[in-house]
């Protein structure tokens, strides 16, 4: 697992991207947090500089984010979408890694027959590979769900691209789309940490009410899509300052 890390000394925030994306999209937030402590931020298997290691699970993803955070802190655990679920995971203490605090925000929490096909098809479709780089990039932004949130020219839209001579394709690894519905009443339950869960008002992946009924202090960002980390990268580092 690839990752940047920033500052030193505890407590220790993590930062956790969601589907398809990689950690460059908490870029804004960390630019505006004043934290007291180290901050590591991950690209999850199979994102990112990250290399492929299916099969992929929830489990497996908490297990590699532990072993680059450690043991020696106290953590705050902070994922978006996908990283809400491996937040949660890494939570409940069963990869040894100290977390006292998840943030779990835009977490999908209802999934029909008809999101796990349609993650099972996207996992199943080969490697698309681009002769043009501003092709790529364009690609990963739709797939990643930042498409006219990011600029194609960022480091954030870059890292979703990879290199092959002169070809190029993204960064993820479809397989990685496959990981089934997160039962998120049963990681809510063996979370030993605080859990701390929220959304944005436009959110159409998950909306506030239903996170109300696994954590009845959600918070909800008015005005805020999925993507409130790069929407609003104030609101969300005032959210963790907070903490």
């Amino acid at each position: 697992m690839r990752f940047d890390e920033h500052g030193d000394g505890a407590p220790t925030l993590v930062l956790l991207h969601g589907m398809a994306s990689t950690g460059r999209v908490w870029d804004l937030v960390v630019e505006r947090l004043a934290w007291p402590g180290r901050i590591v931020v991950p690209d999850l298997p199979g994102h990112g500089r990250s290399r492929p290691s299916p099969p992929y699970s929830f489990g497996s993803m908490a297990a590699d984010v532990a072993a680059v955070v450690g043991r020696d802190s106290e953590v705050v655990a902070v994922g978006h979408s996908l990283g809400g679920v491996v937040a949660l995971a890494l939570g409940s203490g069963w990869f040894g890694c100290p977390v006292r605090t998840v943030v779990a925000m835009s977490v999908k929490v209802r999934w029909s027959p008809e999101d796990l096909a349609r993650a099972a098809a996207i996992a199943s479709r080969p490697v698309t590979w681009f002769d043009d780089e501003s092709a790529a990039v364009d690609r990963a932004l739709r797939v990643a769900g930042l498409a006219g949130l990011v600029d194609p020219s960022s480091p954030m839209a870059t890292a979703g691209v990879v290199a092959d001579g002169c070809r190029f394709r993204l960064a993820h690894d479809p397989a990685t789309a496959d990981l089934g519905a997160p039962d998120i009443a049963g990681l809510v339950a063996a979370c030993r940490a605080r859990v701390v869960l929220g959304c944005g008002s436009e959110d159409p992946m998950v909306g506030h009410a239903e996170l109300v009924g696994f954590d009845p202090a959600a918070f909800v960002l008015e005005g805020i899509g999925h993507n409130a980390h790069v929407e609003a990268p104030d609101l969300v580092a005032g959210v963790i300052t907070a903490l």
